[in-house]
């Protein structure tokens, strides 16, 4: 299954770019034995546009296409639902075993995302009801698509409630 993170903007160097890397790279290292990818993290060009609604539907176009096709479309936003680490494990890993090609889990720029991409989407989830800064969020993107794998595979990281 092909992993994608895309985010709108760019993640300069500091410690959110270090410590999305580190996620990053266990999530491929432990990805490989579990039917997963190298997560390839593509950053969409922040839009010029005066108007918000405009900026939004031109990276929703560079956003879509950078999705693989066939892949699940994870979009996260403040006004998403609740998920849990165990139940976005359990879909992770019920989409690799029904089939499903790949996965791009989509951050969108400080205007949101345009509706036709949370249209698009298999999943809407938030980390929380607070707007966070896109460089954590990245982060936190990347350490959960790690736990999701360390659930699937019985890794000991997560200790959460079973």
């Amino acid at each position: 299954m092909r992993l994608a993170l895309v985010a709108v903007g760019r993640l300069k160097r500091g410690p959110e770019r270090d410590l999305a890397e580190e996620y990053r790279g266990r999530a491929d290292a432990l990805g490989r034995s579990l039917g997963f990818s190298a997560v390839q993290a593509t950053e969409i060009p922040e839009s010029r546009a005066r108007r918000a609604p405009d900026r939004c539907a031109e990276e929703a176009g560079a956003i879509l296409a950078a999705v693989p096709p066939g892949a699940a479309l994870v979009v996260l936003d403040e006004g998403g639902k609740a998920v849990t680490s165990l139940g976005f494990a359990d879909q992770l890993g019920a989409w690799r075993d029904g089939g499903r090609p790949g996965l791009a889990i989509v951050i969108g720029g400080a205007d949101g995302l345009d509706p036709s991409v949370r249209a698009r989407a298999d999943l809407v989830f938030a980390f929380g009801a607070a707007t966070l800064p896109h460089g954590l969020v990245r982060v936190l993107a990347l350490e959960q698509l790690y736990r999701a794998m360390t659930i699937l595979s019985g890794h000991p990281y997560h200790r959460g409630a079973p």
